[in-house]
Order: C-alpha cells, then structure tokens, then sequence
C-alpha cells in the first residue's frame, strides 16, 4: 500500500435523542449561530422546532438560511457568506442531509476568505480557515457529515465540482437515525446508491497489498445490501436505518482507504450530468457507475473478478476473469434496479443532445481517474452507453 497520513478531527455523536447534545456542543463556539437547511422538510416533521428550542435554551442568537438546493449553488453559498460577515456569525449549524453540509461547508470557508467562495471551488483560492460548524444528519448519503468535502454547483454556467480543506471537517455530527425517517423511498434509493458507488471507488485502485481495505469496503458493501431491500419496504424500522446510516458515515470518512486513492472518475462524469439536467446526484450514479466498469473491466480483470465473487456471489468455476468480472457487473445493475434506481439517462428524459456539452464539462481539467486515466473519447462512449 501507498504511505499514508489519517486525520479526521469530527466528534461523532450516534444514536437515539443525541440532539439533546446540541446543548453541550453549540456553546463552546459562540452565540451567533447561523441555521442552515433545505427545502422545509425539517420544518414537517417537527426537527426544525426541537433545534430552535435547543438553541433558545442556551441562549444562541440564531439567523437562518433556508432553501438550500439538493445540488447546492454557489448562490445560496454567497447569501450565507453574506450572513456570517454582516451579523458576525460565531458559528454554523447544518441541519439537513449531505446538500446542506456541502454548502455549510463552502459558507464557512468563504466566510473567511478575502474574495468569491467560487474561487475556492475552482481551486483559485486557498482556504486558510474556516468558521467553525456542526451538523445534524438527516439523510444517509453523501457522508459529509465525517469528512471535509463539499460539491457545490454553478448553475448560472452550468459547472459542478468537489473541493475540500483539512479547515472543512465538521466540528461535531449528530446522527440520530430517527431523524431519516421521513425520507421517502426515492431519496433513500439515492442515498443507498451514493453509499455504495463512494465504496466503488475506493475499490477501484492500482496499490497493492490492500487486503484489508479491500475486506473493509466489501463488508459495508454486503452490509448495505443485506439492509437495503428490508429498509424500502420499511421506511421507518429503526435498526435498519440505523444501519444504512452508520453505513454511509464509514464510507467516505477516510477509514476504510488508508493506504490508496481511489479512483473518482463516475462522480466527475456525473457531475456534469447534474451540473447541466441537475437529476439527483445518487439516480446518476446508479445510471453511469455499471458502465463505467463495462468501460474499464480490462485494465484489472481480477480486481472485477475478486468484487464480483466476494460481494456478488459469482460462481467463478470454469469462467476468465472478464466472464466472471461482467456477471458482477449484471447483478450490481440487477440489485439498483430491484430497490427501484434508474439505469438509463432516458429515464430522466436525458437524450444524445448534449453529451457533447456534457463530455466537455467533464473534462476542463484534462484526463482524470486514478484507476484509469480517462480522455474525451472515454468519457463520451460512458455517456453513450448511458442513454
């Protein structure tokens, strides 16, 4: 394996009635708080009032940003930096699913910094700091919740990119999984998918002598999808969410990829897809993710081989790597397609008219994929067989 540094500085506070721990946590950084959420989901199920009340009991000056999008735009990114300067915000808390974290992220860096928080998406400004910020998960997805990565989006040109800081990672995250509850059955599709194309590619390296990691990624994997059929059934059984949750945190939090880089090209390739349809993030991986690996199976046969009979159950027996490798493939799309994710781009009405466009917003930044080096006609044939 490759040499490596681990560092992540997010308390991680799981489990039943933890929002309680608001008021012991809120109160190290300051009065001023600013409330980030979405679309008001929050507001329905009762969450929004339990917060307010926390924070009126330690006695926080609380201002809002609402209206966060499920792709969040730099937009509402510059409405909140425009907050925390004018009433000199202490703190932010992000309530929400993995969207909100992304964009409280981009408020706290671009709060502290001396220019447009774009800059620091498109990686022409540093982060030196940041202001400091909690969250409060609603939604098993992105894992945002434990790692210092955002993806914001540009919706005025049409660009969507990832960024991160070692100034980013949350200061705390309170996940209680009765809080996902209400999540309806697409959106935990979503985010089921999301958790397992995160573990795809870290699955999807060159290192060698990564067992262990390989065993890690393999175990969430056939955890999420032993759960994930009960839980679409039973929105609100507890253990199950419970499980997809804590599953979603361990996915991206850097535990399970010391040693390696994964590969990260399907997120790239899908950003750009929502960056000009803007589907959600997890049905574009479910379409593109399968073709990827069509695309790629011959540049490490085995390694499609070993997830195929580890995770897939594939009977390897008188079979090439290849065979074996593209069987896995099949029953990866069966399984999306039996919880109910979409598997083609028709299915959001996404025609041929654009790949063009799309193909080159994936690629402003040269060839990229760690596992494989893609270039434009790489990327464009994904896209094709993605239609």
């Amino acid at each position: 394996m490759d040499n490596f540094t681990f560092w992540n500085t997010t308390k991680l506070i799981f489990g039943k009635g933890q929002l309680q721990q608001l008021k012991t946590e809120v109160p190290k950084y300051g009065k001023k708080v600013l409330l980030v959420y979405g679309g008001g989901s929050i507001k329905r199920n009762g969450l929004y009032d339990d917060v307010m009340a926390l924070l009126k009991e330690i006695g926080s000056e609380t201002f809002e940003l609402s209206g966060v999008e499920p792709n969040p735009r730099i937009s509402t990114v510059r409405k909140g930096v425009d907050i925390c300067n004018s009433e000199g915000i202490d703190f932010i808390l992000a309530v929400g699913g993995g969207s909100v974290i992304d964009c409280t992220k981009a408020i706290a860096a671009g709060a502290k910094y001396d220019g447009d928080a774009w800059d620091i998406v498109v990686k022409r400004g540093t982060v030196n700091d940041a202001l400091p910020f909690g969250t409060v998960l609603t939604l098993a997805a992105t894992g945002s919740e434990m790692n210092s990565g955002s993806v914001i989006t540009n919706w005025e040109t049409n660009e969507k990119y990832g960024w991160g800081s070692p100034h980013t990672f949350p200061k705390f995250s309170i996940l209680d999984p009765v809080n996902t509850f209400t999540v309806p059955k697409d959106q935990t599709v979503y985010g089921i998918v999301d958790i397992m194309s995160h573990v795809f590619e870290h699955y999807f390296h060159q290192a060698e002598h990564t067992e262990l990691q390989d065993r890690l990624c393999e175990s969430i994997l056939l955890t999420v999808m032993e759960t994930a059929p009960k839980l679409v059934d039973d929105l609100e059984n507890y253990v199950y969410r419970e499980t997809i949750l804590y599953s979603g945190t361990m996915a991206l939090n850097g535990m399970v990829n010391m040693g390696f880089s994964g590969d990260w090209a399907t997120h790239n390739i899908e950003h750009a897809v929502s960056a000009v349809y803007d589907i959600p993030h997890g049905g574009g991986l479910a379409i593109l993710f399968p073709n990827w690996m069509k695309h790629n199976l011959q540049v490490n046969p085995a390694r499609f081989r070993k997830l195929a009979v580890r995770v897939f159950g594939v009977n390897p027996d008188g079979k090439t790597d290849e065979e074996v490798g593209l069987e896995g493939i099949g029953k990866l799309r069966e399984f999306w397609n039996s919880i109910g994710a979409p598997a083609r781009l028709a299915d959001y009405d996404i025609d041929g008219s654009k790949l063009d466009v799309m193909t080159d917003k994936a690629m402003v930044n040269g060839e990229f994929g760690n596992f494989k080096k893609l270039n434009r006609d790489d990327v464009f044939a994904i896209y094709e067989a993605s239609l």
